[in-house]
């Protein structure tokens, strides 16, 4: 998979893949079967549910939290994930 352009820093998290898979630089149509697609698959469905759970924890959109601590890695596509407790922070306004 080539990357184009990475995005360094988001505030807020977002429910769309596509949004997602910008921040590292891919589209959707670079995934396939191999290995690394499998695991950015996994990893996505590991972001969606660390960032509902935040969402209901802070009672806010996901645009209004961050994902932080071990499950900040999340935020970006093909970054090493863990199984340590979720951290999440609601994004000061602007």
């Amino acid at each position: 998979m080539e990357k184009i352009n990475a995005i360094p820093e988001m505030l807020g998290e977002t429910t769309d893949v596509e949004t997602w898979l910008i921040r590292a630089g891919l589209k959707f149509s670079d995934l396939g079967n191999d290995a690394a697609s499998i695991a950015i698959r996994k990893q996505w469905r590991e972001y969606q549910a660390a960032v509902q759970r935040c969402c209901a924890t802070l009672h806010q959109p996901p645009s209004g939290i961050q994902l932080s601590g071990d499950y900040a890695k999340l935020r970006i596509p093909g970054a090493a994930s863990t199984n340590c407790a979720i951290s999440c922070r609601v994004v000061p306004n602007p």
